[in-house]
Order: structure tokens, then C-alpha cells, then sequence
């Protein structure tokens, strides 16, 4: 199938370089989807928060932490706890969930999105 438009290309391109330096190589695979859930978590954060209209000082205040820890939350290397986006999700009137979906055959997902 050929894909079509700038994202598609850049998708097709990013699978391709996956499948060059991870390949069936399953623990790397596993590290990649582990990385892959820490750019989704900094992602909903930071979504969540620019959707509420708050600064990091802000949301910080509103959930009972610096703004420091919501600054390293929002960075994709920092493996912040479960219980602290789940406590910004509840100042934020929201609710975290969790889902395991099955492991496909593509490697790419695409970033969480703050609904």
C-alpha cells in the first residue's frame, strides 16, 4: 500500500528506521515501547494542562507539587509515578485511564491526545 501525504511519509520512514535498528530484537522493542509510553504520558500532560489554560506554577498549585515535578513530567525522559497523573488528572476533572492493547505488527503509535 502506498502511502500518501507528508505524514503518511514520515510514518513509512519511521517504521523503516525502527525495523532497522530494532527488528525482532525483543528486547529493544520492549525499551522502544517503553520510551514510546513516556513521550504519551509527557504528552497528556502537557496537553492537559495547556487545555486548562494553566502555567506548570499553576497546575503545580493545583495539584499539591512544584512546578518542577510537573516541568520533568512534561520532559518524554522522566518516568514519573502513576499517582501523580493521576492526582493531575483529578485537579484537571479528568480521569486516568489505563488500557493494554495488543501488540501489533507496526511499531509506531501515535502520541496521546488530552480529550
Amino acid at each position: 500500500m502506498m502511502a500518501t501525504g507528508k505524514k503518511a511519509s514520515k510514518n513509512d520512514a519511521l517504521d523503516q528506521l525502527i525495523g532497522k535498528f530494532v527488528g525482532s530484537d525483543t528486547v529493544r522493542r520492549t525499551m522502544l515501547d517503553d520510551e514510546i509510553v513516556n513521550i504519551e504520558a509527557a504528552q497528556l500532560v502537557y496537553d492537559l494542562r495547556k487545555k486548562a489554560g494553566l502555567s506548570q506554577r499553576e497546575l503545580a498549585k493545583k495539584v499539591g507539587t512544584t512546578a518542577s515535578v510537573i516541568c520533568r513530567l512534561e520532559q518524554a525522559d522522566y518516568e514519573g509515578s502513576l499517582a501523580m497523573l493521576r492526582r493531575i488528572a483529578g485537579a484537571l476533572n479528568r480521569r486516568l485511564e489505563l488500557r493494554a492493547v495488543p501488540i501489533k505488527a507496526r511499531t509506531t503509535r501515535g502520541i496521546a491526545k488530552a480529550s
